[in-house]
């Protein structure tokens, strides 16, 4: 896994050569607009589908990370660009949490993008640095209870998931601990590697490569169950949080296509590349589920999402930028 992690985040384009199923494709080049860093687990999702999709469609795939603002600028630009396939958007749940963080987006989330398919999901993780005197939850809520806001966690962002996975936790474990935005999963797991951020939550496509090798442990998972990956780390629920929950998940978006023929096409390459096996046996190496959501339904799935983390975001009382 560690050599497969690697091997993606060393090639910054992945490229497949055209075939004859590019005759069936509206365009020869498909770039996919990644709006974090390279080395966070949606660029490494990215990759993945990019291979995928250039020998599905028979095109030249390539990424393209577009990182800054929570994931707005590499939106914005996808919003902006021609709705033939060209230009696709792969990102996380900030693109249905933004919209309630911002006063103003300079796109509509709702009407701007058409959502093609569910790509993955994931629980996040609970992580603190190697030497963090706390060895499980129960003593790091005890830390942070007798010293309030002395103790900090790092995210990829405001607004997403391990965001407000911190807020969610700060909430059901009574505890005042301090939320240090980044521009990306990678920046802010590398500041924990290097112990200038003391806790983190993230997902575990990211967290998997580091704890392997000794330089972060891993306190909990977010989701009702046991990470597959993780056996033996204890869900947060179980770790007496009782019922927490929270993961991460992760989109594919094209600019609003009105169901032309490149979105089709689109949709259903995407949920052949989700169904096969070898997808699921590439994506449990990253911690993640490829996603079962495409077309229509995953429209439907996005539409709920902004509504419910709309409700997260003012129970949490996360300030509007």
């Amino acid at each position: 896994m560690k050599s497969l992690f690697a091997a993606i985040c060393s090639v910054f384009l992945l490229v497949t050569t055209p075939g004859s199923a590019n005759e069936q494709f509206p365009v020869n080049n498909v770039k996919i607009i990644v709006p974090f860093p390279a080395g966070g687990t949606t660029d490494i999702l990215a990759r993945f589908v990019a291979q995928y999709l250039g020998e599905k469609l028979g095109v030249t795939t390539i990424v393209e990370n577009r990182a800054g603002a929570s994931g707005i600028i590499g939106s914005e630009v996808v919003a902006k660009s021609p709705n033939d396939g060209s230009v696709l958007l792969l990102t996380a749940t900030h693109h249905v949490i933004n919209p309630s963080l911002y006063k103003q987006l300079p796109f509509d989330p709702r009407k701007e993008f058409s959502p093609v398919a569910l790509v993955a999901s994931a629980p996040n993780a609970l992580v603190v640095t190697a030497n963090f005197p706390a060895k499980n939850v129960a003593e790091l809520i005890a830390m942070a209870k007798k010293e309030p806001g002395k103790y900090s966690f790092g995210s990829a962002g405001i607004g997403g998931a391990n965001h407000l996975s911190g807020e969610l936790f700060k909430q059901m474990a009574g505890v005042d601990i301090v939320h240090v935005p980044y521009k990306g999963a990678a920046p802010a797991m590398n500041d924990l590697i290097g112990g200038h951020i003391p806790i983190m939550f993230d997902t575990l496509p990211t967290v998997l490569p580091a704890a392997s090798g000794g330089t972060i442990r891993v306190l909990a998972v977010t989701s009702k169950e046991r990470a597959a990956s993780l056996p033996d780390v204890p869900t947060l629920d179980e770790a007496g949080v009782k019922g927490f929950e929270a993961t991460a998940w992760f989109g594919l978006y094209m600019p609003a296509a009105n169901g032309n023929p490149a979105y089709t096409k689109l949709v259903a390459a995407m949920k052949e590349i989700l169904a096969s096996p070898a997808t699921r046996e590439k994506f449990a190496g990253q911690g993640v589920e490829p996603g079962k959501l495409s077309g229509p339904d995953f429209t439907k799935f996005v539409d709920a999402e902004m509504d419910k983390w709309a409700n997260v975001v003012k129970t949490a009382n996360v300030p509007q930028q």
